[in-house]
């Protein structure tokens, strides 16, 4: 095989003599729970600029639909939900790290309740509910099933509220502008305003994950791993790559949008049924429907492999209809719309491309290993969640962590008192001229290759296999100059692919959501150990 393709360092060509600029003091890339948590925070102290790929609230995070981990009932402690999350992490967890967040969870909730988000409640009291891994019902909800959603919306109001919070939506952050190892701001495309050079003197990283480099997907079409290939371009270290998570349960119709059926459908007595009928979970877990969505993701697989059949069913046909009407208001409204009634039929679903629980990798203080660049939320790998994370603790993770990573931005502005002085940068990214090419074929055909060859299941063999065919298609698009998102997106898919297959193939063991074929057993002796990725020449 021919050399590998190294990525560019930066993906277009620019001169800060001809290109527009903006000057902030601190740059949040990405409108999430961890983004505009960042933002709300550092804008106490600073100037801030958000930036949004497409409309401010088009995120993974008002996707999210089952709930809040988080420690508010009398009868769960800390130490429950910790032990919860450490179990399900298979020995790659970062104790201090977990516990440190999850301890920070309730005065953010609190917080967020005050600024008036909504969550469900029965008689004026907060309504717990229970997921796959925990064994104690502490998920918080809103509107039944659209907690993000509520989320979302609360935080981007209080965003349009502050003074020192400017946002810009339709715009793509390129690349990072570094020098001498330390991050001074980005390069972007403005929808209106063309390529714009934004400097700063704190750049956060809040991109979301990377689903859609896989065909099935519960993410939303903007979330390409953009963030993780500036990242490794700028010279970022990247860990845990390999960990992608799967949802065990989408709602599977040809032709249709993966729609994500929360995990609380099971938690609130959902049952998973083969083609047969027949209730199977009980054999593989003694958690059943709410073992860790690892085994239950494996589990489905090796029940369609059984049966010869594209999918499973959830059955909540026995819960009281009322209740799972209200309960679950969104997922009614869109199976009805397939011709479903979720009270009197079973809800066709697989797994899908969930989480990336890998990412750029961070201290306590979501510091990456450029100065002055942070990350933050599913973009960031704090060590949290090991190698599986617990249902509903993303939510948590980016609510605490988009807080401290604007906290310690602030911090680090005030001690070092940097002025914004932008200096002169010309860069050519040596592209060869463009040639016919169908990027949405490529697109398709890269996520085929990695649903097939790198996703719930894998082995030496498909792997090599992906990383051969990644390396064919990149020869020829990494070296190309593109002028829009599409272009720049596919880019960052093949960057982010081809760290995904070599991370999956250098980990020579089962863990978490992390399956060999070849290699089913942990080894703990071999690889009790996290993955480093980091460019060789930044």
């Amino acid at each position: 095989m021919k050399k590998h393709t190294e990525p560019k360092r930066h993906l277009i060509s620019f001169d800060s003599h001809t290109t527009p600029h903006v000057f902030t003091d601190v740059l949040v890339i990405g409108s999430g729970v961890a983004g505009l948590s960042a933002a709300i925070e550092a804008a106490k102290h600073n100037s801030v600029l958000v930036v949004a790929k497409d409309k401010i609230d088009e995120n993974n995070t008002a996707y999210a639909q089952g709930g809040i981990a988080v420690v508010l009932s009398d009868e769960d402690t800390i130490t429950k939900h910790v032990k919860d999350t450490i179990d399900a992490g298979q020995g790659l967890c970062d104790t201090t790290s977990a516990k440190a967040i999850i301890s920070e969870g309730p005065k953010r909730v609190k917080e967020l309740i005050a600024w008036g988000a909504m969550f469900d409640k029965e008689n004026n009291h907060l309504v717990f509910t229970k997921e796959g891994g925990h064994r104690f019902p502490r998920i918080i909800r809103a509107q039944g099933d659209s907690t993000g959603k509520e989320v979302e919306h609360t935080l981007i109001r209080l965003v349009k509220e502050s003074k020192n919070i400017k946002a810009f939506e339709h715009t793509f952050v390129i690349d990072l502008i570094t020098k001498s190892g330390a991050c001074h701001g980005a390069v972007a495309w403005h929808a209106k305003k063309g390529n714009i050079l934004i400097w700063t003197k704190s750049t956060i990283i809040a991109t979301g994950g990377c689903g859609q480099v896989y065909r099935e997907t519960t993410n939303p079409d903007v979330a390409t791993g953009d963030g993780l290939a500036m990242a490794y371009r700028a010279g970022a270290t990247l860990q845990d790559m390999e960990f992608v998570q799967f949802h065990p349960t989408t709602l599977y119709i040809a032709g249709a949008v993966r729609f994500l059926i929360t995990e609380t459908v099971r938690g609130e007595g959902g049952i998973l049924r083969n083609k047969r009928g027949e209730r199977f979970m009980p054999k593989y877990h003694p958690q059943a429907e709410l073992a860790p969505r690892d085994v239950v993701s494996q589990s489905i697989l090796q029940e369609m492999q059984k049966t010869d059949h594209t999918h499973v069913y959830i059955d909540v046909r026995h819960i009281p209809k009322e209740r799972l009407y209200s309960r679950f208001p969104k997922i009614r409204e869109i199976c009805a719309s397939f011709g479903i009634d979720i009270a009197k039929d079973l809800i066709p679903v697989r797994p899908s491309a969930h989480y990336m629980i890998g990412g750029i990798k961070v201290d306590r203080f979501l510091r990456t290993n450029i100065k002055q660049l942070y990350a933050c939320g599913e973009v960031a790998c704090t060590g949290m969640h090991g190698a599986n994370r617990l249902g509903s603790n993303s939510l948590l993770e980016g609510l605490v962590t988009g807080y401290e990573a604007g906290i310690d931005a602030c911090k680090s502005i005030q001690k070092a008192r940097r002025e914004l002085l932008p200096y002169t940068i010309q860069e050519s990214a040596e592209s060869s001229k463009i040639s016919w090419l169908d990027l949405e074929d490529i697109t398709n055909s890269l996520k085929s290759l990695m649903w097939r060859d790198a996703g719930i299941e894998r082995n030496e063999r498909h792997l090599l296999e992906a990383e051969e065919m990644i390396e064919m298609w990149s020869r020829y698009v990494l070296d190309k100059e593109f002028s829009n998102p599409f272009g720049w997106e596919l880019q960052n898919m093949l960057l982010v692919s081809k760290l995904i297959v070599s991370s999956a193939r250098k980990r020579k063991e089962s863990r978490g959501v992390h399956h060999r074929t070849d290699y089913p057993k942990t080894d703990n002796t071999h690889w009790k150990k996290h993955i480093l990725i980091k460019k060789t020449t930044p």
